[in-house]
């Protein structure tokens, strides 16, 4: 399936994109992070929130949007 990932702040800079559309054949979010860790060395090592359709999601969730987005860790207040 066709998916469009979004990326904010520091994930931005990893990957020097703010977006980018991938051909993603795997079904649960730990698969997508799986992918990105290959094709962006530097995100092993950072810390990030993904949200798929604007919600919040674990690693366990199933891919069922096609917009995902990579946020990194903000403080409240």
């Amino acid at each position: 399936m066709q998916i469009t990932i979004k990326y904010f702040g520091q994930i931005a800079e990893v990957t020097k994109l703010e977006e980018e559309s991938l051909e993603f054949s795997g079904s649960l979010v730990s698969d997508l992070i799986e992918v990105l860790n290959k094709k962006y060395s530097k995100l092993i090592n950072k810390d990030f929130q993904i949200a798929q359709n604007q919600e919040l999601v674990s690693n366990e969730t199933e891919i069922t949007g096609q917009e995902i987005a990579l946020l990194p860790p903000f403080a409240g207040g």
